[in-house]
């Protein structure tokens, strides 16, 4: 019934919105580091379908090299000179927009002019736990334990 359901300021309700599509892995995704990355960005919802322009993948490998390889948390400089080189000359203000579409989106946060791929449950004043492969899962499971609860909830009622 209508006025069983109650009335909710949705907007209010969201943290943020992520997109996470389920895509095939073939084996010539992974003939080269560029195509890895562009799949992860797209399967991360970093870039969208048909999308050409490249900064953002850039700006994500960076980030990985960065919290992987190098297991630091990088400032704006160490971004652009790792992009330079292994891309192509990004300009602060396209880093920046990428970097800030990416903390808008939850997956990175940054502290004392240091970025860094933001764990699940995080919260503010929280240091951030070392960058592992689970990175991405444990950004995600807080969406679906919040799904389960609500499911959970809506099969005891009637």
């Amino acid at each position: 019934m209508a006025g069983d359901c109650l009335e909710l300021n949705e907007s209010k309700l969201i943290e943020g919105e992520l997109t996470l599509r389920k895509m095939r892995l073939t084996k010539e995704v992974l003939e080269t580091k560029r195509s890895a990355l562009r799949w992860l960005a797209l399967s991360l919802g970093i870039i969208n379908p048909g999308e050409s322009r490249l900064s953002a993948v850039a700006v994500l490998d960076a980030m990985l090299n960065f919290q992987f390889n190098r297991k630091e948390d990088p400032k704006v400089p160490d971004l652009m000179d790792y992009i330079s080189g292994k891309w192509e000359p990004m300009n602060e203000k396209t880093l920046r927009y990428h970097l800030l579409r990416m903390k808008k989106m939850g997956l990175v946060d940054n502290s004392d002019g240091r970025f860094y791929f933001r764990r699940g449950a995080q919260r503010p004043g929280m240091v951030h736990e070392p960058w592992d492969f689970n990175i991405f899962e444990s950004y995600y499971k807080d969406v679906f334990i919040n799904i389960k609860e609500v499911l959970r909830e809506i099969s005891g009622k009637n």
